[in-house]
Protein backbone atom coordinates (compact mmCIF):
# COMPACT_ATOMS: atom_id res chain seq x y z
CA UNK A 1 0.00 0.00 0.00
CA UNK A 2 3.10 2.71 0.82
CA UNK A 3 4.41 1.48 -2.47
CA UNK A 4 1.29 1.98 -4.45
CA UNK A 5 1.03 5.80 -3.08
CA UNK A 6 4.70 6.80 -2.94
CA UNK A 7 4.16 5.53 -6.79
CA UNK A 8 1.09 7.40 -7.21
CA UNK A 9 2.73 10.97 -5.77
CA UNK A 10 5.71 10.43 -8.13
CA UNK A 11 3.26 10.10 -10.75
CA UNK A 12 1.75 13.31 -9.61
CA UNK A 13 4.75 15.46 -9.24
CA UNK A 14 6.01 14.25 -12.98
CA UNK A 15 2.57 15.30 -14.41
CA UNK A 16 2.86 18.88 -12.85
CA UNK A 17 6.46 19.19 -13.40
CA UNK A 18 5.39 18.46 -17.50
CA UNK A 19 2.55 20.58 -17.04
CA UNK A 20 5.04 23.06 -15.88
CA UNK A 21 8.31 23.00 -17.90
CA UNK A 22 6.20 22.38 -21.00
CA UNK A 23 5.14 25.83 -21.00
CA UNK A 24 8.32 27.09 -19.12
CA UNK A 25 10.57 26.11 -21.96
CA UNK A 26 8.39 28.05 -24.79
CA UNK A 27 9.76 30.97 -23.46
CA UNK A 28 12.76 32.77 -22.98
CA UNK A 29 14.91 31.47 -20.33
CA UNK A 30 15.30 35.12 -19.38
CA UNK A 31 12.63 37.83 -19.54
CA UNK A 32 13.85 41.40 -20.03
CA UNK A 33 13.23 43.73 -16.91
CA UNK A 34 11.60 47.37 -16.92
CA UNK A 35 14.93 49.06 -16.07
CA UNK A 36 16.42 47.11 -18.92
CA UNK A 37 18.53 45.00 -16.11
CA UNK A 38 17.66 41.18 -16.82
CA UNK A 39 15.53 39.10 -14.46
CA UNK A 40 15.33 35.32 -13.99
CA UNK A 41 11.97 34.08 -14.61
CA UNK A 42 12.07 30.18 -13.92
CA UNK A 43 10.96 30.34 -10.31
CA UNK A 44 7.81 32.71 -11.73
CA UNK A 45 6.64 30.51 -14.53
CA UNK A 46 6.88 27.58 -12.42
CA UNK A 47 4.92 28.93 -9.86
CA UNK A 48 2.32 30.80 -12.05
CA UNK A 49 1.90 27.02 -14.26
CA UNK A 50 1.56 25.08 -10.70
CA UNK A 51 -1.25 27.84 -9.27
CA UNK A 52 -3.14 27.49 -13.16
CA UNK A 53 -2.63 23.43 -12.42
CA UNK A 54 -4.39 23.58 -8.95
CA UNK A 55 -7.14 26.08 -10.00
CA UNK A 56 -8.60 23.40 -12.75
CA UNK A 57 -8.29 20.60 -10.09
CA UNK A 58 -11.36 19.52 -7.73
CA UNK A 59 -9.66 20.60 -4.15
CA UNK A 60 -9.92 24.34 -5.62
CA UNK A 61 -13.63 23.98 -6.63
CA UNK A 62 -15.29 22.08 -3.74
CA UNK A 63 -18.02 23.20 -2.09
CA UNK A 64 -20.54 21.91 0.48
CA UNK A 65 -22.87 20.80 -1.68
CA UNK A 66 -20.74 18.30 -3.17
CA UNK A 67 -19.13 17.20 0.20
CA UNK A 68 -22.45 16.19 1.22
CA UNK A 69 -23.57 14.80 -2.25
CA UNK A 70 -20.48 12.62 -2.10
CA UNK A 71 -21.40 11.45 1.73
CA UNK A 72 -24.49 10.75 -0.01
CA UNK A 73 -23.63 8.33 -2.64
CA UNK A 74 -21.01 6.71 -0.75
CA UNK A 75 -23.85 5.36 2.18
CA UNK A 76 -26.04 4.16 -1.20
CA UNK A 77 -22.61 2.14 -2.15
CA UNK A 78 -22.52 1.33 1.53
CA UNK A 79 -26.15 0.23 1.82
CA UNK A 80 -25.96 -2.10 -1.18
CA UNK A 81 -22.79 -4.10 -0.55
CA UNK A 82 -23.43 -4.66 3.30
CA UNK A 83 -27.21 -4.90 3.30
CA UNK A 84 -27.57 -5.78 -0.40
CA UNK A 85 -30.28 -3.45 -0.98
CA UNK A 86 -31.15 -3.19 -4.56
CA UNK A 87 -27.12 -3.36 -5.19
CA UNK A 88 -28.07 -3.67 -9.14
CA UNK A 89 -29.29 0.50 -8.65
CA UNK A 90 -27.99 1.89 -5.66
CA UNK A 91 -24.32 0.35 -7.12
CA UNK A 92 -24.78 2.29 -10.13
CA UNK A 93 -26.32 5.44 -9.09
CA UNK A 94 -24.11 5.72 -5.79
CA UNK A 95 -21.13 5.67 -8.35
CA UNK A 96 -22.80 8.39 -10.44
CA UNK A 97 -23.46 10.38 -7.61
CA UNK A 98 -19.43 11.00 -6.84
CA UNK A 99 -19.07 11.41 -10.99
CA UNK A 100 -21.71 13.92 -10.91
CA UNK A 101 -20.21 15.62 -7.85
CA UNK A 102 -16.21 15.67 -8.65
CA UNK A 103 -15.93 19.30 -9.33
CA UNK A 104 -14.54 20.65 -11.96
CA UNK A 105 -14.34 24.04 -14.22
CA UNK A 106 -17.64 24.80 -16.14
CA UNK A 107 -16.98 25.00 -19.73
CA UNK A 108 -15.06 22.00 -20.59
CA UNK A 109 -17.84 19.70 -21.63
CA UNK A 110 -17.66 17.67 -18.39
CA UNK A 111 -20.72 17.85 -16.40
CA UNK A 112 -23.64 15.70 -16.91
CA UNK A 113 -25.69 19.09 -17.75
CA UNK A 114 -22.88 20.47 -20.23
CA UNK A 115 -23.94 20.07 -24.06
CA UNK A 116 -21.52 17.78 -25.74
CA UNK A 117 -20.31 15.93 -22.97
CA UNK A 118 -20.44 12.46 -22.72
CA UNK A 119 -22.43 12.41 -19.75
CA UNK A 120 -24.81 14.59 -21.51
CA UNK A 121 -25.07 12.39 -24.19
CA UNK A 122 -25.81 9.22 -21.84
CA UNK A 123 -28.48 11.40 -19.94
CA UNK A 124 -30.55 12.08 -23.34
CA UNK A 125 -32.04 8.41 -22.47
CA UNK A 126 -33.24 9.42 -19.25
CA UNK A 127 -34.68 13.22 -20.42
CA UNK A 128 -36.33 12.15 -23.42
CA UNK A 129 -37.94 8.98 -21.25
CA UNK A 130 -35.85 6.00 -23.34
CA UNK A 131 -34.56 4.03 -21.29
CA UNK A 132 -37.54 3.60 -19.23
CA UNK A 133 -39.66 1.96 -21.93
CA UNK A 134 -36.50 -0.54 -22.48
CA UNK A 135 -36.51 -1.56 -18.41
CA UNK A 136 -40.60 -2.49 -18.71
CA UNK A 137 -39.49 -4.71 -21.86
CA UNK A 138 -36.64 -6.53 -19.69
CA UNK A 139 -39.36 -6.58 -16.65
CA UNK A 140 -42.16 -8.04 -18.62
CA UNK A 141 -40.00 -10.53 -20.10
CA UNK A 142 -38.97 -11.77 -16.89
CA UNK A 143 -42.59 -11.32 -15.33
CA UNK A 144 -44.92 -14.75 -14.30
CA UNK A 145 -48.32 -13.41 -14.36
CA UNK A 146 -49.36 -17.02 -13.48
CA UNK A 147 -50.48 -16.13 -9.68
CA UNK A 148 -52.43 -13.09 -11.14
CA UNK A 149 -54.16 -15.20 -13.71
CA UNK A 150 -55.09 -17.87 -11.21
CA UNK A 151 -56.50 -15.33 -8.51
CA UNK A 152 -57.50 -12.27 -10.79
CA UNK A 153 -58.93 -10.48 -7.30
CA UNK A 154 -55.52 -9.92 -5.67
CA UNK A 155 -55.49 -7.44 -8.61
CA UNK A 156 -57.42 -4.71 -6.73
CA UNK A 157 -54.58 -5.05 -4.25
CA UNK A 158 -52.31 -2.89 -6.90
CA UNK A 159 -54.57 -0.80 -7.76
CA UNK A 160 -55.63 0.08 -3.95
CA UNK A 161 -51.60 0.77 -3.52
CA UNK A 162 -51.86 3.20 -6.07
CA UNK A 163 -54.02 5.84 -3.63
CA UNK A 164 -50.43 6.69 -2.94
CA UNK A 165 -49.94 7.96 -5.87
CA UNK A 166 -53.09 10.41 -6.06
CA UNK A 167 -52.68 11.56 -2.22
CA UNK A 168 -49.03 12.70 -3.21
CA UNK A 169 -50.16 14.49 -5.93
CA UNK A 170 -53.12 16.35 -3.80
CA UNK A 171 -49.88 16.89 -1.32
CA UNK A 172 -47.56 18.19 -3.54
CA UNK A 173 -50.08 21.23 -4.99
CA UNK A 174 -50.65 21.73 -0.78
CA UNK A 175 -46.93 22.47 -0.86
CA UNK A 176 -46.41 24.85 -3.98
CA UNK A 177 -45.59 22.77 -7.01
CA UNK A 178 -47.72 23.34 -10.34
CA UNK A 179 -50.42 20.52 -11.31
CA UNK A 180 -47.34 19.04 -14.02
CA UNK A 181 -45.07 18.89 -10.61
CA UNK A 182 -47.79 17.38 -8.83
CA UNK A 183 -48.29 14.60 -11.06
CA UNK A 184 -44.68 13.60 -11.69
CA UNK A 185 -43.74 13.95 -7.90
CA UNK A 186 -46.86 11.71 -7.02
CA UNK A 187 -45.37 8.68 -9.27
CA UNK A 188 -42.68 7.60 -6.35
CA UNK A 189 -45.91 6.56 -4.34
CA UNK A 190 -45.65 3.31 -6.99
CA UNK A 191 -42.38 2.97 -6.14
CA UNK A 192 -41.43 2.70 -9.85
CA UNK A 193 -38.22 3.88 -10.64
CA UNK A 194 -38.48 4.02 -14.47
CA UNK A 195 -42.50 4.67 -14.54
CA UNK A 196 -41.05 8.06 -12.14
CA UNK A 197 -38.59 9.13 -14.70
CA UNK A 198 -40.96 8.62 -17.99
CA UNK A 199 -43.46 10.26 -16.40
CA UNK A 200 -40.55 13.45 -14.98
CA UNK A 201 -39.93 13.26 -18.53
CA UNK A 202 -42.73 14.78 -19.57
CA UNK A 203 -44.26 16.55 -17.04
CA UNK A 204 -41.60 18.01 -14.81
CA UNK A 205 -37.76 17.25 -16.34
CA UNK A 206 -36.13 19.86 -13.78
CA UNK A 207 -36.95 17.75 -11.13
CA UNK A 208 -35.91 14.86 -12.90
CA UNK A 209 -32.76 13.68 -10.79
CA UNK A 210 -34.88 14.49 -7.92
CA UNK A 211 -37.89 12.48 -8.23
CA UNK A 212 -35.92 9.28 -10.02
CA UNK A 213 -33.31 9.68 -6.97
CA UNK A 214 -36.41 9.96 -4.33
CA UNK A 215 -37.92 6.75 -6.34
CA UNK A 216 -35.32 4.31 -6.39
CA UNK A 217 -34.33 5.45 -2.62
CA UNK A 218 -37.45 4.10 -1.51
CA UNK A 219 -37.72 0.92 -3.90
CA UNK A 220 -34.56 0.01 -2.18
CA UNK A 221 -35.32 1.07 1.47
CA UNK A 222 -38.48 -1.35 1.01
CA UNK A 223 -36.96 -3.71 3.83
CA UNK A 224 -36.62 -1.17 6.03
CA UNK A 225 -39.78 0.80 5.51
CA UNK A 226 -43.13 -1.43 5.28
CA UNK A 227 -42.55 -4.24 7.87
CA UNK A 228 -43.26 -1.50 10.69
CA UNK A 229 -46.26 -0.46 8.70
CA UNK A 230 -47.59 -3.99 7.69
CA UNK A 231 -47.70 -4.82 11.67
CA UNK A 232 -49.13 -2.10 12.24
CA UNK A 233 -52.02 -2.50 10.43
CA UNK A 234 -52.62 -6.27 11.27
CA UNK A 235 -52.75 -8.69 14.69
CA UNK A 236 -51.70 -11.72 15.10
CA UNK A 237 -54.96 -13.85 13.57
CA UNK A 238 -54.29 -12.48 9.86
CA UNK A 239 -51.06 -12.70 10.24
CA UNK A 240 -51.31 -16.19 10.20
CA UNK A 241 -54.15 -16.71 7.42
CA UNK A 242 -53.37 -19.53 5.08
CA UNK A 243 -54.38 -18.85 1.49
CA UNK A 244 -55.52 -21.35 -0.97
CA UNK A 245 -52.23 -22.17 -3.10
CA UNK A 246 -52.83 -20.91 -6.79
CA UNK A 247 -54.38 -22.48 -9.42
CA UNK A 248 -52.43 -24.29 -12.30
CA UNK A 249 -52.57 -21.78 -15.21
CA UNK A 250 -52.36 -23.32 -18.91
CA UNK A 251 -50.15 -21.91 -21.74
CA UNK A 252 -53.05 -20.78 -23.63
CA UNK A 253 -54.34 -18.57 -20.90
CA UNK A 254 -50.54 -17.16 -19.92
CA UNK A 255 -50.17 -16.11 -24.17
CA UNK A 256 -53.68 -14.32 -23.86
CA UNK A 257 -53.17 -12.37 -20.99
CA UNK A 258 -50.35 -9.91 -22.12
CA UNK A 259 -52.19 -9.77 -25.14
CA UNK A 260 -55.74 -9.05 -23.75
CA UNK A 261 -53.94 -6.58 -20.93
CA UNK A 262 -52.28 -4.95 -23.40
CA UNK A 263 -55.22 -3.64 -25.72
CA UNK A 264 -57.46 -3.52 -22.76
CA UNK A 265 -55.09 -1.60 -20.37
CA UNK A 266 -53.80 1.18 -23.54
CA UNK A 267 -57.16 1.55 -24.41
CA UNK A 268 -57.56 2.79 -21.37
CA UNK A 269 -54.76 4.75 -20.65
CA UNK A 270 -53.29 5.38 -24.06
CA UNK A 271 -50.63 7.78 -22.77
CA UNK A 272 -48.99 4.80 -20.89
CA UNK A 273 -48.57 3.04 -24.12
CA UNK A 274 -44.76 3.20 -24.25
CA UNK A 275 -44.35 1.53 -20.90
CA UNK A 276 -47.68 -1.29 -21.00
CA UNK A 277 -46.85 -2.18 -24.62
CA UNK A 278 -43.11 -2.64 -23.88
CA UNK A 279 -43.67 -4.34 -20.74
CA UNK A 280 -46.59 -6.58 -22.15
CA UNK A 281 -44.67 -7.08 -25.74
CA UNK A 282 -41.75 -8.39 -22.91
CA UNK A 283 -44.00 -10.89 -21.84
CA UNK A 284 -45.39 -11.96 -24.97
CA UNK A 285 -41.57 -12.85 -25.94
CA UNK A 286 -41.37 -14.88 -22.94
CA UNK A 287 -44.57 -16.99 -23.01
CA UNK A 288 -44.91 -17.39 -26.76
CA UNK A 289 -42.39 -20.45 -26.57
CA UNK A 290 -40.82 -19.47 -29.58
CA UNK A 291 -38.72 -16.34 -29.21
CA UNK A 292 -36.63 -17.46 -26.23
CA UNK A 293 -33.54 -15.93 -27.40
CA UNK A 294 -35.05 -12.66 -27.97
CA UNK A 295 -36.79 -12.76 -24.34
CA UNK A 296 -33.28 -13.95 -22.66
CA UNK A 297 -31.60 -11.14 -24.36
CA UNK A 298 -34.37 -8.37 -23.40
CA UNK A 299 -34.50 -9.79 -19.83
CA UNK A 300 -30.45 -9.76 -19.39
CA UNK A 301 -28.39 -8.40 -21.30
CA UNK A 302 -30.47 -5.54 -22.25
CA UNK A 303 -31.91 -4.62 -19.25
CA UNK A 304 -28.33 -4.63 -17.61
CA UNK A 305 -27.19 -2.21 -20.33
CA UNK A 306 -30.20 0.16 -19.84
CA UNK A 307 -30.09 -0.38 -15.91
CA UNK A 308 -25.81 0.94 -15.98
CA UNK A 309 -26.92 3.98 -18.06
CA UNK A 310 -30.20 4.48 -16.07
CA UNK A 311 -28.04 3.99 -12.72
CA UNK A 312 -25.12 6.24 -13.71
CA UNK A 313 -26.48 9.13 -15.39
CA UNK A 314 -29.21 9.29 -12.74
CA UNK A 315 -27.11 9.42 -10.18
CA UNK A 316 -24.86 11.76 -12.22
CA UNK A 317 -27.65 14.61 -12.30
CA UNK A 318 -26.97 15.26 -8.74
CA UNK A 319 -25.11 18.08 -8.98
CA UNK A 320 -25.35 20.13 -6.17
CA UNK A 321 -25.57 22.86 -7.39
CA UNK A 322 -28.34 22.12 -9.59
CA UNK A 323 -29.61 19.40 -6.77
CA UNK A 324 -29.54 20.71 -3.61
CA UNK A 325 -32.78 22.54 -3.23
CA UNK A 326 -35.33 23.32 -0.95
CA UNK A 327 -37.81 21.51 -3.58
CA UNK A 328 -35.73 18.60 -3.20
CA UNK A 329 -35.86 18.12 0.34
CA UNK A 330 -39.84 18.56 0.22
CA UNK A 331 -39.77 15.49 -2.85
CA UNK A 332 -37.81 13.54 -0.21
CA UNK A 333 -40.54 14.68 2.27
CA UNK A 334 -43.24 13.53 -0.42
CA UNK A 335 -41.76 10.20 -1.43
CA UNK A 336 -41.84 9.05 2.10
CA UNK A 337 -45.33 9.72 2.79
CA UNK A 338 -46.27 8.87 -0.44
CA UNK A 339 -44.84 5.23 0.01
CA UNK A 340 -46.00 4.93 3.49
CA UNK A 341 -49.53 5.54 1.75
CA UNK A 342 -49.25 3.15 -1.05
CA UNK A 343 -47.90 0.66 1.50
CA UNK A 344 -51.04 1.12 4.18
CA UNK A 345 -53.23 0.99 1.17
CA UNK A 346 -53.01 -2.13 -0.16
CA UNK A 347 -53.05 -3.78 3.63
CA UNK A 348 -55.93 -1.86 4.76
CA UNK A 349 -57.76 -2.70 1.51
CA UNK A 350 -56.72 -6.80 2.25
CA UNK A 351 -58.47 -6.54 5.27
CA UNK A 352 -61.61 -4.38 3.77
CA UNK A 353 -61.86 -7.54 0.88
CA UNK A 354 -61.53 -9.73 4.07
CA UNK A 355 -65.06 -8.81 5.55
CA UNK A 356 -66.65 -10.09 2.44
CA UNK A 357 -64.57 -13.41 2.27
CA UNK A 358 -64.71 -16.93 4.00
CA UNK A 359 -62.53 -19.94 4.38
CA UNK A 360 -59.66 -20.47 2.38
CA UNK A 361 -60.90 -17.54 0.27
CA UNK A 362 -59.64 -15.55 2.94
CA UNK A 363 -56.33 -12.84 1.85
CA UNK A 364 -53.61 -12.82 4.02
CA UNK A 365 -53.50 -9.00 4.68
CA UNK A 366 -49.21 -9.27 4.88
CA UNK A 367 -49.70 -9.29 1.14
CA UNK A 368 -50.79 -6.00 1.37
CA UNK A 369 -47.95 -3.95 0.76
CA UNK A 370 -46.43 -5.69 -2.06
CA UNK A 371 -49.39 -3.73 -4.27
CA UNK A 372 -46.75 -1.01 -4.89
CA UNK A 373 -44.56 -1.88 -7.80
CA UNK A 374 -41.14 -2.72 -6.21
CA UNK A 375 -40.53 -6.04 -7.86
CA UNK A 376 -39.67 -8.80 -6.43
CA UNK A 377 -38.37 -7.06 -3.31
CA UNK A 378 -41.74 -5.86 -1.93
CA UNK A 379 -43.40 -9.81 -2.75
CA UNK A 380 -40.29 -10.94 -0.61
CA UNK A 381 -41.13 -8.73 2.43
CA UNK A 382 -44.55 -10.16 2.57
CA UNK A 383 -42.72 -13.72 2.64
CA UNK A 384 -40.25 -12.36 5.61
CA UNK A 385 -42.66 -11.14 7.67
CA UNK A 386 -45.10 -13.70 6.96
CA UNK A 387 -42.58 -17.05 7.69
CA UNK A 388 -41.73 -15.08 10.99
CA UNK A 389 -45.42 -15.71 12.14
CA UNK A 390 -45.74 -18.58 11.02
CA UNK A 391 -42.44 -20.86 9.53
CA UNK A 392 -44.55 -22.92 7.12
CA UNK A 393 -46.96 -20.40 5.64
CA UNK A 394 -45.55 -19.39 2.03
CA UNK A 395 -46.60 -16.28 0.99
CA UNK A 396 -44.28 -15.16 -1.85
CA UNK A 397 -46.74 -16.83 -4.80
CA UNK A 398 -49.30 -14.87 -3.50
CA UNK A 399 -47.97 -11.93 -2.92
CA UNK A 400 -46.16 -11.48 -6.95
CA UNK A 401 -49.81 -11.44 -7.62
CA UNK A 402 -50.64 -7.69 -6.27
CA UNK A 403 -46.85 -7.01 -7.27
CA UNK A 404 -47.20 -7.41 -10.46
CA UNK A 405 -50.36 -5.69 -10.59
CA UNK A 406 -48.95 -2.89 -8.75
CA UNK A 407 -46.68 -1.94 -12.03
CA UNK A 408 -49.21 -2.17 -14.27
CA UNK A 409 -51.21 0.31 -12.13
CA UNK A 410 -48.41 2.64 -11.56
CA UNK A 411 -48.14 3.22 -15.15
CA UNK A 412 -52.16 3.31 -15.85
CA UNK A 413 -51.80 6.03 -13.18
CA UNK A 414 -48.94 7.88 -14.94
CA UNK A 415 -51.04 7.80 -18.03
CA UNK A 416 -54.13 8.91 -16.51
CA UNK A 417 -52.00 11.85 -14.90
CA UNK A 418 -50.18 12.65 -18.43
CA UNK A 419 -53.86 12.77 -20.43
CA UNK A 420 -54.66 15.26 -18.00
CA UNK A 421 -52.07 17.09 -16.99
CA UNK A 422 -49.61 16.84 -20.30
Amino acid sequence: MKKLVTISGLLVFLAVLHISLGDLFLQPLFAQGAGGEESFSILDNIIDNLVRFYAFTGFANITWGNFIMIIVGLIFIYLAVKYDYEPLLLVPIGTGILIGNVPFVPGYQIGVYEDGSVLNYLYFGVRYGVYPPLIFLGIGAMTDFSSLISNPRLMLLGAAAQIGVFGTFIGALYLGFSLKEAGAIGIIGGADGPTAIFISSKLAPNYIGSIAIAAYSYMALVPVIQPPLMRLFTNSKERVIRMKPPRAVSQREKILFPIIGLLLTTFISPSALPLLGMLFFGNILKESGVTGRLAETARTKMIDIVTILLGLTVGASTQADVFLTKESVMIFGLGAFSFAVATSGGILFAKFMNLFLKGDEKINPLIGNSGVSAVPDSARVSQMIGLQYDSSNHLLMHAMAPNVSGVIGSAVAAGILLSFLG
